[in-house]
């Protein structure tokens, strides 16, 4: 059974065409050669139903034996070239269509790699995944099937139109009256039908995200015994799929019963008619039978050509969204500042100085907010320096993880300055600032791969020795030997088969392996409990050793030893000093400390 797919128009169809042409343009001679097997497969298909006009007036007309295995041999050869053009095509359409996918994928990819946090930050995952799955298996389904079979089923209706016409022009008036009302029937059904069809891939839109939605959250709904409000949230999902599936289907399944009804009056009342011409010699025997499987013919074009006509419009409307991700915006790097990293150390280079790199941060009057309507930072201003440890607390919300990406250039500062070792980080290309910065975050993510796979993700020319010295500052070093397969282990689903404790020893060790000048620890012990923070903390200490270092964290037990303590509040440095400092003040910073405030 054939994917359903919404037939809903693209927006911008010449642009969207013209985009796709110039991918398929990539392969032009094998679409070419494509097109040239259709065109044969189709004159091979016609001459051979023609053939049957001059096989039977030559029986009639006393050609005997010799005639008929002439005509025979002949109507077989036609066949046989028609087949081998049709397996051709198919072949090198198959070949060229994932071709022009995997070109499609490709660019999609790549250019997914240079959009803005931001941008996923603003889309649902599953709904980037749909342009990989859904718009580009229906791009690839449309050149596979629909490609090819529109030129053969146009070439069909237009050879075919002709043959009638040459055979008896006189009938052919009645086919033609048939081909309207055909026409004008199908227009009919398929405009009912779109709409339906565009309403349902919604519902099962719908349907699919409240699926997942419940299989991630399995757990909480087995918690609070919610098992029969989901039952019924997903019966009325379903039923409205349902609804609009039903809708749908009672006009599009009416479309072939319609043309083969039609059809078959046809062929009767032309079969009459041209019975009436042979018996007064209007016409011969052989021609009207000819004629008469042209009809019979003439029906299935028709309508293979306006159902894939409509797969045609719903896999452009696909191509129409690939199309608009991959003319995004890319993210803005107008930066020219480059860094240069030696063996032991590593510097700034502008093009005409070298500048060592130290590790010097520095905030000045810092506004910035992610949408225009609520502003998150007002006129930050703070420095660290080279090899100090700075440390932010405050609520959820209050500034302390968005001050971080704006460090590396997640984002980019509305008002002020950031300089890095005296050089505004809008000048530093990006890719090289983010080189210099080591970040653990706190929801970690591993990849599918062995655990020494996943450390050297930090730095991917890191050899083993250094991979396995990293997990030994991470303290990681000692649970990974103790796996079944040790560093060769491999992780599955996000890490699923290992605790959340162990997996942000990993992060650590990934870090750790990077060797970069500044580290961001964005509250990397929270998923680690006291034991096992207590192991790392020797080795976290090490890791900062020498390092500026810029620490987010909700247990203030990490941040004593920090040089210089932050607390935000509502996007605003409301207290600042060291531990010591802050709790001689008796402010916010005392009360988190003492337990008479909690974090929120």
């Amino acid at each position: 059974m054939p994917r359903i797919v919404s037939a809903k128009k693209p927006k911008n169809l010449s642009y969207t065409v013209k985009r796709l042409l110039s991918y398929m343009g990539r392969h032009s001679i094998s679409l070419l050669l494509v097109a040239l097997l259709v065109i044969m497969s189709v004159l091979c298909n016609l001459l051979g139903t023609y053939m049957i006009s001059p096989v039977i007036d030559g029986l009639v007309s006393g050609g005997g034996k010799a005639s008929l295995y002439k005509g025979v041999a002949i109507t077989a050869v036609i066949y046989i070239i028609g087949v081998l053009a049709a397996f051709g095509y198919s072949q090198i359409m198959a070949r060229a269509s994932q071709k022009i996918v995997f070109d499609i994928r490709k660019d999609l990819f790549t250019h997914m790699q240079t959009l803005p946090l931001k941008f996923f930050d603003t889309h649902q995952h599953g709904f980037i995944m749909s342009y990989y799955t859904n718009d580009t298996d229906t791009v690839s389904d449309a050149l596979s099937n629909s490609f090819s079979a529109v030129i053969k089923n146009g070439f069909q209706i237009l050879g075919t139109m002709t043959m009638l016409i040459i055979l008896n022009w006189r009938l052919s008036l009645i086919v033609t009256i048939s081909y309207f009302c055909m026409f004008l029937y199908v227009r009919f059904s398929a405009k009912k039908s779109k709409g339906y069809y565009s309403k349902q891939q919604k519902s099962l839109g719908a349907l699919d995200g409240y699926m997942q939605e419940m299989v991630a959250g399995q757990k909480v709904i087995k918690v609070f015994n919610h098992e029969k409000e989901n039952l019924e949230g997903f019966r009325e999902k379903n039923k409205e799929l349902q609804a609009m599936g039903t809708a749908a289907q009672t006009y599009a399944s009416t479309m072939i019963p319609a043309v083969v009804s039609i059809s078959f009056l046809t062929y009767m009342i032309v079969s009459l008619f041209g019975g009436f011409m042979v018996l007064n010699g209007i016409t011969t025997l052989g021609a009207l039978a000819s004629y008469l499987v042209f009809v019979r013919q003439a029906a299935a074009p028709i309508n293979q050509f306006t159902q894939q006509s409509n797969f045609l419009l719903s896999s452009l409307a696909g191509a129409e969204r690939i199309f608009e991700l991959i003319d995004t915006e890319p993210e803005e790097d107008e930066g020219n500042v480059t860094l240069t990293r030696m063996d032991d150390s590593w510097a700034w280079n502008d093009g005409d100085r070298e500048i060592p790199l130290r590790g010097d941060v520095r905030f000045f009057n810092v506004d910035f907010s992610y949408d225009k309507n609520h502003q998150i930072l007002h006129d930050i201003s703070l420095y660290a320096k080279p090899g100090q440890k700075i440390a932010f607390v405050g609520s959820t919300g209050a500034g302390k993880t968005t001050i971080t990406n704006l460090i590396n250039r997640f984002y980019d500062i509305e008002k002020g300055e950031i300089i890095f070792d005296g050089i505004d980080i809008r000048r530093i290309r990006k890719k090289d600032l983010r080189e210099a910065l080591g970040m653990v975050l706190q929801d970690t993510h591993l990849f599918t791969g062995t655990i020494r796979d996943n450390i050297r993700y930090g730095r991917l020319e890191a050899t083993d020795a250094e991979v396995e010295e990293a997990a030994a500052i991470a303290n990681a070093d000692s649970f990974i030997r103790r796996l079944p397969k040790g560093y060769d282990t491999m992780i599955i689903d996000d890490g699923a088969n290992l605790s959340a404790g162990q997996r942000q020893l990993l992060a650590i060790a990934r870090a750790a392996v990077a060797n970069p000048p500044v580290l961001i620890l964005d509250e990397a012990t929270s998923n680690i409990d006291t034991r096992t923070e207590d192991l790392i903390e020797k080795g976290m200490d090490r890791l900062m050793e020498g390092r500026t270092v810029f620490v987010i964290a909700h247990r203030l037990s990490t941040v004593r030893n920090a040089d210089a303590i932050m607390v935000l509040e509502n996007g605003r440095i409301i207290e600042r000093g060291n531990h010591n400092e802050l709790i001689a003040l008796h402010g916010r910073y005392y009360d988190l400390y003492t337990g008479m405030f909690e974090l929120s």
